[in-house]
Protein backbone atom coordinates (compact mmCIF):
# COMPACT_ATOMS: atom_id res chain seq x y z
CA UNK A 1 0.00 0.00 0.00
CA UNK A 2 1.37 3.54 -1.14
CA UNK A 3 1.58 6.34 1.54
CA UNK A 4 -1.27 8.36 -0.75
CA UNK A 5 -2.92 5.11 -0.05
CA UNK A 6 -2.71 4.97 3.45
CA UNK A 7 -3.55 8.53 3.99
CA UNK A 8 -6.34 8.30 2.20
CA UNK A 9 -7.41 5.04 3.98
CA UNK A 10 -6.76 7.20 7.28
CA UNK A 11 -9.24 10.12 6.59
CA UNK A 12 -11.98 8.02 5.50
CA UNK A 13 -12.03 6.04 8.81
CA UNK A 14 -11.60 9.34 10.69
CA UNK A 15 -14.26 11.12 8.68
CA UNK A 16 -16.73 7.76 9.60
CA UNK A 17 -15.88 8.25 12.68
CA UNK A 18 -17.08 12.30 12.93
CA UNK A 19 -20.29 11.15 11.36
CA UNK A 20 -21.14 8.36 13.65
CA UNK A 21 -19.99 10.61 16.45
CA UNK A 22 -22.49 12.96 15.11
CA UNK A 23 -25.18 11.35 13.89
CA UNK A 24 -25.52 9.92 17.52
CA UNK A 25 -25.83 13.65 19.07
CA UNK A 26 -27.85 14.94 16.86
CA UNK A 27 -31.57 16.47 18.26
CA UNK A 28 -34.89 17.18 16.36
CA UNK A 29 -37.32 19.64 17.62
CA UNK A 30 -40.85 18.93 16.59
CA UNK A 31 -44.28 20.42 16.74
CA UNK A 32 -46.23 17.71 19.35
CA UNK A 33 -49.63 17.94 17.19
CA UNK A 34 -48.48 18.18 13.52
CA UNK A 35 -45.08 16.57 14.17
CA UNK A 36 -43.64 19.28 11.86
CA UNK A 37 -39.82 20.57 12.84
CA UNK A 38 -39.52 23.99 14.69
CA UNK A 39 -37.24 26.00 12.54
CA UNK A 40 -34.71 27.68 14.29
CA UNK A 41 -35.47 26.95 17.92
CA UNK A 42 -33.60 28.71 21.22
CA UNK A 43 -31.73 26.31 23.08
CA UNK A 44 -30.40 27.73 25.79
CA UNK A 45 -27.91 26.02 28.89
CA UNK A 46 -28.72 28.78 31.02
CA UNK A 47 -25.68 29.40 32.27
CA UNK A 48 -25.31 32.65 29.37
CA UNK A 49 -24.55 30.30 26.49
CA UNK A 50 -26.46 28.18 24.29
CA UNK A 51 -27.13 27.63 20.51
CA UNK A 52 -29.86 27.58 17.73
CA UNK A 53 -31.18 24.86 15.95
CA UNK A 54 -31.37 24.59 12.10
CA UNK A 55 -34.56 24.56 9.47
CA UNK A 56 -35.35 20.99 10.50
CA UNK A 57 -35.45 21.58 13.77
CA UNK A 58 -32.08 20.19 14.33
CA UNK A 59 -29.06 20.53 16.44
CA UNK A 60 -26.01 18.34 17.98
CA UNK A 61 -26.05 17.73 21.34
CA UNK A 62 -23.85 15.61 23.33
CA UNK A 63 -22.38 15.46 27.01
CA UNK A 64 -19.23 14.73 25.20
CA UNK A 65 -19.62 18.42 23.88
CA UNK A 66 -21.02 19.86 26.68
CA UNK A 67 -20.45 17.87 30.00
CA UNK A 68 -20.90 20.81 32.42
CA UNK A 69 -24.55 21.15 31.05
CA UNK A 70 -27.28 19.20 32.43
CA UNK A 71 -30.58 21.33 31.39
CA UNK A 72 -31.79 22.19 28.33
CA UNK A 73 -34.05 25.69 28.01
CA UNK A 74 -35.66 25.20 24.60
CA UNK A 75 -38.25 28.13 23.31
CA UNK A 76 -39.67 29.22 20.07
CA UNK A 77 -42.12 31.67 19.10
CA UNK A 78 -45.94 30.46 19.50
CA UNK A 79 -44.45 27.96 21.96
CA UNK A 80 -44.21 26.99 25.45
CA UNK A 81 -40.74 26.89 26.85
CA UNK A 82 -39.55 23.29 27.45
CA UNK A 83 -37.19 22.36 30.07
CA UNK A 84 -35.82 19.20 30.05
CA UNK A 85 -32.51 17.17 31.39
CA UNK A 86 -29.77 15.71 29.42
CA UNK A 87 -29.66 12.76 31.02
CA UNK A 88 -30.94 10.19 28.25
CA UNK A 89 -32.04 13.01 26.13
CA UNK A 90 -34.59 11.96 23.54
CA UNK A 91 -33.58 12.05 20.01
CA UNK A 92 -37.10 13.95 19.14
CA UNK A 93 -37.95 17.01 21.48
CA UNK A 94 -41.83 17.88 20.99
CA UNK A 95 -42.83 21.23 21.68
CA UNK A 96 -46.76 22.36 23.03
CA UNK A 97 -48.13 25.54 21.43
CA UNK A 98 -49.07 28.37 23.07
CA UNK A 99 -52.24 29.60 21.98
CA UNK A 100 -52.15 32.91 23.30
CA UNK A 101 -48.56 34.09 22.67
CA UNK A 102 -49.69 36.14 19.56
CA UNK A 103 -52.53 37.43 20.90
CA UNK A 104 -51.19 41.00 20.64
CA UNK A 105 -50.34 40.78 16.96
CA UNK A 106 -51.90 43.45 14.79
CA UNK A 107 -53.39 41.82 11.66
CA UNK A 108 -54.27 43.94 8.81
CA UNK A 109 -56.07 43.26 5.70
CA UNK A 110 -54.41 43.59 2.40
CA UNK A 111 -54.74 47.38 1.58
CA UNK A 112 -55.99 48.78 -2.13
CA UNK A 113 -54.93 52.27 -1.37
CA UNK A 114 -52.45 54.89 -2.97
CA UNK A 115 -49.40 55.53 -0.91
CA UNK A 116 -45.90 56.73 -1.42
CA UNK A 117 -42.38 54.92 -0.74
CA UNK A 118 -40.40 56.40 1.96
CA UNK A 119 -36.82 55.32 3.40
CA UNK A 120 -34.84 55.73 6.69
CA UNK A 121 -31.35 54.79 5.08
CA UNK A 122 -28.66 52.65 6.76
CA UNK A 123 -25.79 54.32 7.80
CA UNK A 124 -22.20 52.68 6.04
CA UNK A 125 -18.97 52.45 7.64
CA UNK A 126 -16.38 50.06 6.25
CA UNK A 127 -13.92 51.06 9.05
CA UNK A 128 -13.06 47.73 10.94
CA UNK A 129 -13.08 49.58 14.33
CA UNK A 130 -16.16 51.14 14.37
CA UNK A 131 -18.11 47.51 14.62
CA UNK A 132 -20.06 45.49 16.60
CA UNK A 133 -18.74 41.81 16.49
CA UNK A 134 -21.71 39.68 16.20
CA UNK A 135 -22.08 36.52 18.45
CA UNK A 136 -24.63 34.02 19.24
CA UNK A 137 -25.71 35.31 22.60
CA UNK A 138 -26.51 38.76 21.72
CA UNK A 139 -29.47 40.33 19.73
CA UNK A 140 -29.65 43.89 18.83
CA UNK A 141 -32.66 45.69 17.83
CA UNK A 142 -33.55 49.17 16.51
CA UNK A 143 -36.07 51.54 17.73
CA UNK A 144 -38.18 53.45 14.81
CA UNK A 145 -40.21 56.01 15.96
CA UNK A 146 -43.31 56.58 14.56
CA UNK A 147 -43.83 60.30 13.80
CA UNK A 148 -47.84 60.82 12.98
CA UNK A 149 -50.76 58.97 12.24
CA UNK A 150 -50.14 57.49 8.94
CA UNK A 151 -50.40 54.24 7.89
CA UNK A 152 -47.32 52.92 7.33
CA UNK A 153 -46.01 49.57 6.36
CA UNK A 154 -42.34 48.11 6.44
CA UNK A 155 -41.88 46.40 3.15
CA UNK A 156 -37.35 46.18 3.58
CA UNK A 157 -34.99 46.17 6.13
CA UNK A 158 -31.55 47.71 5.08
CA UNK A 159 -28.72 45.34 7.73
CA UNK A 160 -25.57 47.87 7.07
CA UNK A 161 -22.10 45.15 7.01
CA UNK A 162 -18.52 45.70 6.80
CA UNK A 163 -16.83 43.83 4.18
CA UNK A 164 -13.18 42.83 5.19
CA UNK A 165 -10.31 43.02 2.37
CA UNK A 166 -8.42 39.34 1.97
CA UNK A 167 -5.31 42.11 2.21
CA UNK A 168 -4.62 44.28 5.29
CA UNK A 169 -2.83 46.94 3.34
CA UNK A 170 -5.56 46.88 0.59
CA UNK A 171 -8.91 47.12 3.13
CA UNK A 172 -8.98 50.85 2.27
CA UNK A 173 -9.39 50.26 -2.08
CA UNK A 174 -13.07 50.20 -2.91
CA UNK A 175 -11.78 47.27 -5.40
CA UNK A 176 -10.10 44.97 -2.76
CA UNK A 177 -11.15 41.49 -2.93
CA UNK A 178 -13.12 40.72 -0.19
CA UNK A 179 -13.44 37.86 2.58
CA UNK A 180 -16.17 35.45 2.30
CA UNK A 181 -18.68 34.10 4.61
CA UNK A 182 -22.55 32.98 4.58
CA UNK A 183 -23.64 33.70 7.46
CA UNK A 184 -27.40 33.42 8.99
CA UNK A 185 -29.36 36.07 11.01
CA UNK A 186 -32.67 35.45 12.36
CA UNK A 187 -34.63 39.13 12.15
CA UNK A 188 -38.09 39.84 14.37
CA UNK A 189 -40.43 43.21 15.07
CA UNK A 190 -41.15 44.46 18.37
CA UNK A 191 -43.47 47.00 19.49
CA UNK A 192 -43.00 49.56 22.01
CA UNK A 193 -43.13 48.44 25.50
CA UNK A 194 -42.38 51.35 27.45
CA UNK A 195 -39.79 52.46 25.52
CA UNK A 196 -38.24 48.91 25.64
CA UNK A 197 -38.67 45.91 23.04
CA UNK A 198 -42.18 44.25 24.18
CA UNK A 199 -44.35 41.69 21.99
CA UNK A 200 -43.23 40.24 19.37
CA UNK A 201 -45.18 41.66 15.88
CA UNK A 202 -44.77 38.62 13.34
CA UNK A 203 -46.14 34.71 13.54
CA UNK A 204 -43.30 33.82 11.18
CA UNK A 205 -39.53 33.16 12.29
CA UNK A 206 -38.11 35.25 9.57
CA UNK A 207 -34.27 34.48 8.65
CA UNK A 208 -31.85 36.55 6.37
CA UNK A 209 -28.55 34.78 4.70
CA UNK A 210 -25.59 37.99 4.29
CA UNK A 211 -22.70 36.88 1.74
CA UNK A 212 -20.28 39.40 0.90
CA UNK A 213 -21.46 39.44 -2.38
CA UNK A 214 -24.78 41.67 -1.31
CA UNK A 215 -22.34 44.61 -0.73
CA UNK A 216 -22.56 46.42 2.36
CA UNK A 217 -25.85 46.82 2.97
CA UNK A 218 -28.23 43.51 3.14
CA UNK A 219 -31.50 44.08 1.74
CA UNK A 220 -34.59 41.69 3.26
CA UNK A 221 -37.72 41.69 1.26
CA UNK A 222 -40.58 41.74 3.85
CA UNK A 223 -43.57 42.84 1.89
CA UNK A 224 -45.72 40.00 1.65
CA UNK A 225 -45.24 39.84 5.77
CA UNK A 226 -47.74 42.92 6.31
CA UNK A 227 -45.48 44.29 9.38
CA UNK A 228 -47.15 47.90 10.17
CA UNK A 229 -45.66 50.18 12.14
CA UNK A 230 -47.70 50.83 15.60
CA UNK A 231 -48.27 54.42 16.42
CA UNK A 232 -45.69 54.02 19.41
CA UNK A 233 -43.03 52.82 16.96
CA UNK A 234 -41.43 49.79 16.19
CA UNK A 235 -38.02 47.62 17.45
CA UNK A 236 -36.34 45.98 14.34
CA UNK A 237 -33.76 43.28 15.39
CA UNK A 238 -30.86 41.02 14.36
CA UNK A 239 -29.55 37.98 15.53
CA UNK A 240 -27.01 35.95 14.08
CA UNK A 241 -27.48 32.16 14.17
CA UNK A 242 -24.31 31.13 12.71
CA UNK A 243 -22.71 30.25 9.43
CA UNK A 244 -23.82 27.96 6.41
CA UNK A 245 -22.89 25.46 3.63
CA UNK A 246 -23.36 26.93 0.22
CA UNK A 247 -27.19 26.38 0.31
CA UNK A 248 -27.73 28.79 3.02
CA UNK A 249 -28.61 25.64 5.58
CA UNK A 250 -27.42 26.47 9.12
CA UNK A 251 -24.45 24.38 10.49
CA UNK A 252 -23.20 22.87 13.40
CA UNK A 253 -20.62 25.21 14.23
CA UNK A 254 -18.73 25.07 17.46
CA UNK A 255 -19.89 28.48 18.94
CA UNK A 256 -17.63 28.93 22.06
CA UNK A 257 -13.99 29.09 22.36
CA UNK A 258 -13.21 26.91 25.54
CA UNK A 259 -9.69 28.92 27.82
CA UNK A 260 -8.61 27.69 30.78
CA UNK A 261 -8.98 30.20 33.90
CA UNK A 262 -6.21 30.37 36.35
CA UNK A 263 -8.19 28.40 39.22
CA UNK A 264 -8.66 25.58 36.32
CA UNK A 265 -12.00 26.08 35.24
CA UNK A 266 -13.33 26.13 31.57
CA UNK A 267 -14.63 29.57 30.68
CA UNK A 268 -16.41 29.39 27.34
CA UNK A 269 -16.06 32.65 25.07
CA UNK A 270 -18.38 33.09 22.18
CA UNK A 271 -17.13 33.22 18.95
CA UNK A 272 -17.24 35.89 16.76
CA UNK A 273 -19.18 35.44 13.27
CA UNK A 274 -18.81 37.79 9.82
CA UNK A 275 -20.10 40.19 9.01
CA UNK A 276 -19.26 42.77 11.03
CA UNK A 277 -21.86 45.39 12.19
CA UNK A 278 -20.93 48.95 11.82
CA UNK A 279 -22.21 51.57 14.46
CA UNK A 280 -22.32 54.76 14.04
CA UNK A 281 -22.25 58.54 15.66
CA UNK A 282 -24.34 59.82 13.82
CA UNK A 283 -27.98 59.64 15.34
CA UNK A 284 -28.10 61.64 18.46
CA UNK A 285 -30.70 59.81 19.88
CA UNK A 286 -29.85 56.02 21.92
CA UNK A 287 -31.91 54.11 19.69
CA UNK A 288 -29.89 50.98 19.83
CA UNK A 289 -30.60 47.93 22.43
CA UNK A 290 -28.74 44.90 23.62
CA UNK A 291 -29.82 41.96 25.23
CA UNK A 292 -28.40 38.17 26.21
CA UNK A 293 -30.06 35.82 24.34
CA UNK A 294 -29.31 32.83 26.54
CA UNK A 295 -29.60 33.98 29.79
CA UNK A 296 -32.82 32.87 31.39
CA UNK A 297 -35.76 36.16 31.58
CA UNK A 298 -33.15 37.78 29.86
CA UNK A 299 -33.47 42.02 29.57
CA UNK A 300 -33.31 44.51 26.93
CA UNK A 301 -30.62 47.00 27.56
CA UNK A 302 -30.57 50.61 26.00
CA UNK A 303 -26.87 50.55 24.34
CA UNK A 304 -25.67 53.63 26.79
CA UNK A 305 -22.71 54.89 28.86
CA UNK A 306 -24.52 54.77 31.92
CA UNK A 307 -26.08 51.31 31.41
CA UNK A 308 -22.62 49.27 32.21
CA UNK A 309 -21.45 48.68 29.10
CA UNK A 310 -17.77 48.32 28.63
CA UNK A 311 -17.51 49.37 25.01
CA UNK A 312 -14.82 50.47 22.89
CA UNK A 313 -17.67 51.68 20.90
CA UNK A 314 -19.46 53.73 23.09
CA UNK A 315 -15.83 55.41 24.35
CA UNK A 316 -15.72 56.31 20.78
CA UNK A 317 -19.50 58.19 20.79
CA UNK A 318 -20.19 54.98 18.45
CA UNK A 319 -23.71 54.80 20.02
CA UNK A 320 -26.14 53.00 17.54
CA UNK A 321 -25.93 50.26 15.00
CA UNK A 322 -27.34 52.19 11.91
CA UNK A 323 -30.31 50.07 10.15
CA UNK A 324 -32.19 51.39 7.63
CA UNK A 325 -36.08 50.69 6.52
CA UNK A 326 -38.27 51.29 3.44
CA UNK A 327 -41.84 51.43 4.11
CA UNK A 328 -45.36 52.70 2.64
CA UNK A 329 -46.91 55.09 3.84
CA UNK A 330 -50.46 54.86 2.76
CA UNK A 331 -52.92 57.58 1.95
CA UNK A 332 -56.43 58.46 3.78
Amino acid sequence: MTIFQTVLKRTFILLTLLCVSFSFSQIKITDAQSQYPVSYATVSFNNGNGLFANDEGEFVFSKKLYPDIDTLYISALGYKELKIATTNLPKIIQMQTETNALDEVLITAKLDRKYKVEDIKPYLDDDYYHCWLPTIESEIAVYFNNPDEALKKITKVHFPVTLESKDWEKRKRSNADKKSFSTLFKMKFYNNENGYPGKELTYKTLVVRATEKGGDAIIFDVSEEDIFIPQSGIFVSLQVLGYTDSNGKLLSNKKYKEIKSRDGSIVKIPTNFRPLLPFTDKIPQNNTYIKRVFVNGNNWTRFETNSGFQSTLLQAGLNNYGMGITFNVYKD
